[in-house]
């Protein structure tokens, strides 16, 4: 695969790279795993930097891989769909982003590939914190990836879900997730948590 001749954006996009990011990304495609948790673990270091470029990476490919002129080159459309499906890969295995997130569940919608989106719930509920989860619904202007964000606060603990309560970014999408928690999970520790919740907002409004 020659970076190159795949369009000017991605090669630019490529060259700018660490080259560990190049070197993770060659690996993943010569060994066809997409980038598992458990590969190079010894050798690469995954960050919020590589979280970035690789981020950078897939929406140049996606965007690339729209174009009528790619798409009349089945060789090429082979070569950046699969680049872009291995960046995509190991964004899900490695990323705890919002943003991230975001663009992962908008790629799987977009494609209707909708047991994709519910590998990316699982990876949410694994590896992402609350206010990372928090975060999504409040980026989001997707109902679906909004509706997955809420059912996975709503499965956290309610003592996690409880502590976004005092920060006012996150205190509204908090005390829904608590709400549903409370009334379709039947959680009574999710209701008084709301209602003391209540009680102090009504204090604070007197």
């Amino acid at each position: 695969m020659m970076i190159k001749d795949l369009g000017g954006r991605i090669a630019t996009v490529w060259e700018g790279l660490r080259p560990i990011t190049r070197e993770m990304l060659v690996g993943a495609l010569k060994s066809g795993t997409q980038g598992t948790p458990n590969q190079h673990k010894s050798k690469f270091s995954y960050d919020a930097h590589a979280d970035w470029e690789l981020s950078r990476l897939l929406t140049a490919l996606d965007e690339r891989s729209r174009s009528a002129e790619l798409r009349s080159d089945e060789r090429k459309f082979g070569e950046v769909r699969q680049l872009a499906d291995t960046c995509a890969g190991v964004l899900e295995h490695q990323s705890a982003s919002a943003e991230v997130f975001i663009q992962l569940a908008q790629r799987a919608l977009v494609r209707h590939d909708y047991k994709k989106l519910d590998q990316l719930a699982d990876r949410l509920a694994e590896r992402f914190s609350a206010g990372e989860i928090a975060e999504i619904v409040r980026q989001t202007d997707s109902p679906q990836i909004r509706a997955v964000a809420y059912e996975t606060l709503a499965m956290l603990p309610v003592g996690t879900v409880a502590s976004l309560l005092d920060d006012s970014l996150y205190s509204e999408i908090a005390a829904a997730a608590l709400e549903q928690k409370a009334f379709e999970y039947e959680s009574e520790e999710a209701r008084e948590v709301l209602e003391q919740f209540d009680a102090e907002n009504f204090k604070r409004g007197e």
